[in-house]
This record gives C-alpha cells, sequence and structure tokens, in this order.
C-alpha cells in the first residue's frame, strides 16, 4: 500500500513538475513529435489545432460536454467558443486529473475518447490516426496554450462556392482557414459539415457533397473554430429545356426575371397564369383579408381591359380593409397579453398599431417611432412594448428578431452555432436599452391596470455575464456610436436600423410580404436571416429589398409590386417540370385561408354579422384587439393562444378538428339557417334557379359555375318536394365545406 502511493506521490509531483517547465522547442530534448504529421511547425497550438479536434469529434458539442452543466463532470465552452475556459477545464480543473504528462499515453484525454477506458461517448478517436498524434505530441510538449508561431484565425473559405450536381453525383469540398498574417492552411479534415437541405443535398464528415434524385438547392455549412462558409449546391431536374422556352415568358417587373433564371437553372418551367376568378379571391384576399362580393365577381369577370388586374389592385390598396388585414398581421407579433401589461394598455396598443397602417405610414417612420416610445402606456400606445418587454437581453432577442430578422437568442449564452454572433454582440447589442427607465406601477399578472411611464433614465449599463465588463452600444455591424451627449441611445440603434445601409432592416420586411402574399418566404422561417439559411433566390431577396428602400419604405408599393408580377399570377396547377417544386414559385403555393379570414368570409356570404365581447356591433374578426376575445372557430383555425406570452405562434396547418368543426359547429349552422340569413333572402326572391346557383357560386367561390355545376345543382330545386330555401341552404353548407372555399388557389 506505501509503494503505490509512493507512486502516486512521485507521479503527481513529476506532473506538477512538467506543467512548470517551459515546452520543449523543436531539436531541443527529446523528439517528440518526431515522425508525427502535423499542420504546422513548432510547439503545437491550443486554439488552432487541439481545439478544432474536440469541435470535429463533437467533444464540445450540447449533447456532450458542451451542454451547461457539462457531462461527467467535465465541461466545455459549446463548440470552443472560448478558448481560455477549455484550456483551464482540461489542464487546470481537477488538478490536472484528465493530463498525465509523466506518461501522456495514460492520459484520460487520450485513453477516454480512444476507447480504452470507459467512456459515455464511445469511441471517438483512433489511436494511431493523426488526431490522437496531434493530442499526444500537445501533451508532450508541456501543454502550452500558445505556439509562438500561431496567428490568429479571420475566416474560413469554400471551394467551390456553389456547384450544380446531377442526381445521384458527389463533390468533394475544400475549407482554407485564413490567418492574420496571410497564411492559409487546409483545414477540411477538422471542419464540420451540415446540409440545410438533406433530401436534396447531403454531406459526408469529409466533406464530401452528395445528390440526391430531388430537384432543388441545398446550403453547405462548414464551420471551423466559430467561423462559416457556405456552398450551394444546385441539383436540376434531369433533360434539357431550350432557352427559348424562358426567354419568350412574359415579364411584368424584375420579380418574372429573377425568378425565370432561378427555374432555368434548375431545370424548371413555370405553370400558366391563373384565371380571372382565381386571381380575384387570390389578390382579394391577400390584399384585403375579405372575398370579393357577388357584384364585383360579376363586374371583374365581365370586363375586357387588358390593365383590369392592375386597376384591380390599385383599387384594393385603398380599401380600409387594407389596414385592418396587415395590421391584424402585426398584432400578432407585438401585442402582448392583457393580463400581463393591462386592458387599457394593450388597446391603446392596438389602436396605436392599426392607425399606422390606416395611414399608410412608411415603414421606417413605424420602427423609429417604436424603437423610441417614451410617455404614458394609458396615452402613447407605442411605449407598450416596453411596458410588456422590461428588460435589455428580453427587448435585445425581440427588436433583433422583429426588424432585422437576426435571432440572437442563442448569443445571450454562448457563441451562436450557425452565425457569427457572439455574447460580445449580444450584450453590446442590449446596452442600447440599458438606460430606459420606468414610473409607475409595474406589471403582477394577472391584474396589471395601472398607468406606467417609459422614458430615457440618466444612467443604466450592461454588464457581460461572464466577464463584468460594461458593454459599450455597439450594433451587430456598421456604426452606430453613442457618445457621452446622447440622452437617448435608443434613438442611435432606431437610426441605424432603418439607415438606408442597413440591408436586414428592408430584406427582412419585404421577405415577410413575400411569404404573406406568394405562400412562402424567401427565406423561411422569415425571421432567421443568416448564412446557413440563404434564401432560396438571393438575388431576388437583394433587389425586394432594395426597391422597398428605394420607395421610400411604402408597405403598399411593395404589395402592388409583388401582386402586379407575372409569378404572383402564375396557377397553381403543375406541369411534369415543376410538381416537386415547393420553394422557386414557378406555381402559385396553395395555403388555408388565415383563421379571421375564413370566419369573415363565412359572415360575408351567411349574411348574418359574427359578434364579438368587448367589441361594437357588426365588427369583423380582423379588428379584433385581443386574442383573449372568445371565438371557437378563430381558435380552431390556428390563431394564436392568447395564454402565450407573447401570444404569437399562429398555426397554419390543415387539421381534421377544423373540417370537423366546419361541418357541425352548431354557431355557423345558426348562422346560415337565420331568419336574417342571405339563404333566407334568396328563398323569398323571384329568382329562377339558375340565378340563384350563379349567385351562390359568386358569392362563395368568387365564379360563375361550370355548365355541368349548373346542371346539377338545378336539378336539386326541380327534384320532387324540394324545399326552396333548403335546397339553397344545403348547397351553400356542401360549397362552404369544400377545399375550394377554405383554401387560397
Amino acid at each position: 500500500m506505501r509503494i503505490i502511493l509512493h507512486v502516486a506521490l512521485m507521479a503527481s509531483f513529476v506532473a506538477a513538475l512538467l506543467l512548470l517547465t517551459p515546452p520543449l522547442q523543436a531539436g531541443a530534448g527529446v523528439q517528440a513529435g518526431a515522425g508525427i504529421q502535423s499542420d504546422s511547425e513548432g510547439p503545437v497550438d491550443f486554439e488552432n489545432e487541439v481545439m478544432p479536434i474536440l469541435t470535429k469529434f463533437g467533444c464540445n458539442s450540447g449533447p456532450c460536454h458542451g451542454k451547461s452543466r457539462g457531462q461527467g463532470g467535465f465541461q466545455l465552452s459549446l463548440l470552443g467558443f472560448d478558448p481560455d475556459f477549455d484550456f483551464d477545464a482540461i489542464v487546470k480543473e481537477g488538478r490536472g486529473r484528465r493530463l498525465f504528462p509523466a506518461s501522456p499515453e495514460n492520459s484520460l484525454l487520450l485513453r477516454k475518447p480512444t476507447g480504452q477506458s470507459p467512456h459515455g461517448g464511445g469511441r471517438r478517436l483512433d489511436a494511431g490516426g493523426d488526431d490522437y498524434q496531434l493530442l499526444l505530441r500537445w501533451i508532450r510538449e508541456g501543454l502550452p496554450r500558445h505556439s509562438p508561431n500561431a496567428s490568429k484565425l479571420i475566416r474560413v473559405s469554400v471551394s467551390p462556392e456553389s456547384l450544380v450536381l446531377k442526381y445521384n453525383e458527389s463533390q468533394p469540398l475544400t475549407v482554407t482557414a485564413h490567418y492574420e498574417d496571410g497564411t492559409t492552411r487546409d483545414v477540411t479534415r477538422l471542419t464540420q459539415f451540415q446540409s440545410n437541405e438533406s433530401p436534396i443535398a447531403g454531406v459526408t464528415e469529409s466533406g464530401v457533397v452528395q445528390a440526391s434524385m430531388i430537384t432543388g438547392e441545398a446550403a453547405i455549412m462548414a464551420r471551423f473554430l466559430g467561423h462559416i462558409a457556405v456552398c450551394v449546391a444546385s441539383v436540376p431536374m434531369p433533360g434539357e429545356v431550350s432557352p427559348d422556352v424562358y426567354a419568350q415568358l412574359p415579364v411584368r417587373n424584375f420579380i418574372d426575371k429573377l425568378v425565370y433564371d432561378k427555374l432555368a437553372r434548375l431545370g424548371i418551367t413555370p405553370s400558366a397564369v391563373c384565371d380571372d376568378h382565381t386571381f380575384l379571391r387570390r389578390v382579394t384576399t391577400d390584399i384585403c383579408g375579405r372575398v370579393p362580393r357577388p357584384d364585383e365577381v360579376e363586374r371583374f369577370l365581365s370586363d375586357t381591359d387588358p390593365a383590369k388586374r392592375s386597376k384591380l389592385i390599385d383599387q384594393l390598396l385603398l380599401e380600409p380593409d387594407f389596414a385592418d388585414h396587415w395590421a391584424n398581421k402585426w398584432v400578432d407579433l407585438l401585442r402582448p397579453n392583457p393580463y400581463r401589461v393591462g386592458i387599457k394598455t394593450v388597446l391603446n396598443y392596438d389602436n396605436w398599431i392599426r392607425q399606422s397602417f390606416r395611414e399608410r405610414r412608411p415603414w421606417d417612420e413605424f420602427a423609429r417611432e417604436l424603437l423610441t416610445a417614451q410617455g404614458s402606456t394609458f396615452r402613447e400606445g407605442s411605449v407598450t412594448l416596453y411596458r410588456d418587454r422590461r428588460t435589455p437581453d428580453e427587448l435585445t432577442t425581440m427588436v433583433s428578431q422583429l426588424f432585422l430578422g437576426v435571432r440572437l437568442e442563442c448569443a445571450k449564452c454562448h457563441h451562436h452555432p450557425f452565425e457569427i454572433w457572439s455574447q460580445d454582440d449580444f450584450y453590446s447589442f442590449a446596452a442600447y436599452f440599458a438606460k430606459l427607465d420606468r414610473k409607475g406601477t409595474g406589471v403582477s399578472p394577472p391584474i396589471s391596470g395601472s398607468e406606467e411611464f417609459i422614458f430615457a433614465g440618466k444612467s443604466g449599463v450592461v454588464n457581460h455575464p461572464v466577464n463584468g465588463k460594461v458593454m459599450t452600444p455597439k450594433p451587430l455591424f456598421g456604426l452606430a456610436e453613442v457618445t457621452e451627449q446622447t440622452e437617448d441611445p435608443r434613438e442611435v440603434l432606431a437610426n441605424w436600423i432603418v439607415s438606408p445601409d442597413n440591408h436586414l432592416f428592408s430584406q427582412v420586411m419585404a421577405n415577410r410580404v413575400w411569404a404573406d402574399m406568394m405562400g412562402r418566404g424567401l427565406v423561411e422561417p422569415v425571421d432567421d436571416f443568416r448564412g446557413t439559411n440563404p434564401p432560396s433566390n438571393a438575388e431576388l431577396m437583394t433587389a425586394l429589398g432594395n426597391a422597398f428602400r428605394d420607395s421610400d419604405y411604402s408597405l403598399t408599393d411593395l404589395i402592388r409590386l409583388i401582386a402586379n408580377s407575372q409569378v404572383y399570377q402564375l396557377s397553381s396547377l403543375p406541369s411534369d417540370r415543376n410538381v416537386a417544386d415547393t420553394r422557386y414559385y414557378s406555381r402559385h403555393y396553395r395555403h388555408r385561408l388565415r383563421a379571421e379570414v375564413l370566419l369573415d368570409a363565412f359572415a360575408e356570404i351567411s349574411g348574418v354579422p359574427q359578434r364579438f365581447a368587448a367589441m361594437p356591433p357588426d365588427t369583423n374578426a380582423r379588428q379584433i384587439w385581443t386574442h383573449r376575445t372568445e371565438s371557437l372557430f378563430l381558435d380552431t383555425f390556428g390563431r394564436p393562444d392568447p395564454n402565450q406570452d407573447p401570444p404569437c405562434e399562429r398555426t397554419s396547418d390543415s387539421t381534421v378538428v377544423q373540417s370537423l368543426h366546419l361541418m357541425n359547429s352548431e354557431e355557423l349552422h345558426r348562422d346560415l339557417t337565420s331568419e336574417n340569413s342571405y339563404a333566407a333572402l334568396l328563398s323569398k326572391s323571384e329568382k329562377t334557379a339558375a340565378e340563384i346557383v350563379s349567385e351562390i357560386y359568386r358569392r362563395v367561390y368568387a365564379r360563375n359555375p361550370s355548365p355541368e355545376e349548373s346542371a346539377f345543382a338545378e336539378g336539386l330545386f326541380a327534384a320532387e318536394g324540394a324545399d326552396r330555401r333548403m335546397v339553397i341552404e344545403d348547397l351553400m353548407w356542401a360549397m362552404l365545406n369544400s377545399p375550394e372555399f377554405v383554401l387560397q388557389d
């Protein structure tokens, strides 16, 4: 027992002595690196050479030692974002128990990942591989933190930056690290790769891109030491398409040209233009959030003016319904829970948002007024943002996501795993809100009815959570300097956000509008702009953002531009060369109408207005000021859950429950069969069966019936014992339960 203890003490003494000994220089003492392949000469650099190995094999990943409390008592920073922390954890933590310089091969850092000692993560390293040998050499050299020859990594690049692959074809990538001293290094072997569309083109651990048999594009991310480069892999559809096919397509504006260029690259051909009744219903529901009225249908379908579609778009943009429909989209994102911040406060906020859309206020003015809001929550609706979000970190995540499309939440705790943002970026951005002050009663859920004043205070700082450093306000890129004379740093932030030089501000709003009108954003999710999630058409995204900026951020001009494009007016019917397309806009993507649009459409068609608590008579669903207003229909069709904080998540999927509700709802049946209903009015009229059928089709589907549909429906009236009113109600009920009513074609 004494002998064993003596040996252990001697080993610990030797280990401590070696830790205090300077690293061996090349050619001095034992030739530790002799015969070992290395990416650099001289001592191994921990940051440039050791950490990439830990990242490559997942040691510092979320499921392993990179989780918030580590694994098995051993914690590393997630994906190696903090080299100093990782060095201390490996070399110094637990009195250096993970390393044994007296016998490097017996270090736990080597034995566990090679499977020589029990390891929950399994076997990760090959004892004969280059990575093992480099780690062994690092330990033999005395565990240096820095190599005197090491230079700082400034960026990585991937080659090729884009490639075109045939079905089942593969091609390797090369990743190069670029250092501050001008040197470069091939780091492909130590790079992590990931595809954002693996079904289209996947990538192996070694960086070989493998195409499948699905047409489309995939972004291949290459990550090395927190730096990211992206290669776009295109997989076109087999078969040749003559360039004349694309050259002969109608071009109404730059949108069409840029979409056609992308389709040509992928060998996809667009569908034909939709017919007039489809366009009428599509553009009316998109711009105004309501279905066309029968007189509008008859007038538009009989109009022979070639410019009638453009004229209709201009007319719809002037309607009051436009403001309620588009404001309703943004109250989802901005309006908080009234039980948290107060009913009167939320009502004021809702009124401010809606009034901004009624005035067609430019988007930069809307954003600036919201970001710099101050005053009473009972008088200034926009200050509700700061009553709801009460700390700089909460405001940072919300503002960056809403107006920049940047999700900074990850960077609050660690370096963003799929982006360039760090903790410094997060808390420097948060520092713009440090001086925000409040006076009055704060929030006290579930009843927060008191008035509160929001204003710029005289002091306030944001500290870095790791080192305690006081953070200086700094934008995510570019310049937005806050001087000591600046009374409200939020004004500096607002100027930077809405600046014409800030491409994200214009592009993220353009992308939101594009997604609302086209069924899918160029960037999906619409508020997740990052290098590893590129737009499906980058050139179009840039052009739309520039057009929005050049129009002085006019929402109506942007909508007019999109609606007038040939691409917006394409049919949803697929062809043999676009049936699989869901991202490149070769056809219109059918989708379920928004919950409020559907309910308002049902009220318009039935002729019986909906009734909502705490709302005046004849209110439509788009005008409701809180999601806490009771409506089983709206809940069923996916409006946000009022108990969420904030209640912003909306469900757009179609479900069986929705179908059952349409078929069996007592409220809908009551309105459709009411004595005041449109069905009752029709049954009492002197119109013929044919006229009634045409009227119903125009009211429900915004089109005239086909000859077959007319013959069938008129036969219902002519059947023996048929009740005129009951036939009308049954016909309308069946049509309201059909996909043609529920979906936008």
